[in-house]
């Protein structure tokens, strides 16, 4: 299992974000972050913690692979809370994925912001390139219509 093997390392990470996560019209702020991923069972896990030096808090991310349903559950946490949040699931593309290289990936669930019920979906895309994409978007209606709400660059940390 190498799903995630592209992730592993040390990353500078440009983020946008949204100032409101369900307005599509709210302004986009921007900051730097660095991440630093580890794979385990065999790639079957992976963690990662992000920093986020000019907002002051930092996150981290397990993941894990389900043999048995074919999928990956991003479980996130944040210094902020020191809760876990639900997890979203999903898969890669039928391009890579399970003994081979990932090709790009939509994870799934659901969770609340700001006191509302809200659908999330996570894609990773470019994951066979040396800038891998995360996006974030967030649904309130059902999944109707979605607002791009985060998008983080990576640019591998020079060695």
């Amino acid at each position: 299992m190498d799903d995630f093997d592209f992730l592993v390392g040390t990353w500078d990470v440009a983020n946008r974000r949204r100032t409101d996560f369900l307005d599509a019209d709210s302004e986009w702020e921007e900051f730097p972050a660095v991440s630093r991923a580890t794979r385990h069972f065999d790639g079957g896990a992976g963690f990662d913690e992000i920093e986020f030096p000019t907002k002051g808090f930092a996150g981290l991310t397990l993941r894990l692979y389900d043999h048995e349903r074919g999928q990956w559950s991003l479980h996130w946490a944040s210094c902020r809370t020191g809760t876990l949040f639900p997890p979203v699931t999903g898969r890669f593309d039928g391009n890579g994925g399970n003994g081979g290289n990932a090709g790009s990936g939509i994870f799934t669930g659901e969770d609340t912001h700001d006191g509302k019920a809200v659908q999330v979906r996570f894609e990773w895309t470019r994951t066979r390139t040396d800038s891998p994409r995360w996006e974030q978007f967030f649904s309130d209606d059902g999944g109707a219509t979605w607002v791009r709400n985060w998008t983080m660059d990576f640019t591998r940390t020079a060695a």
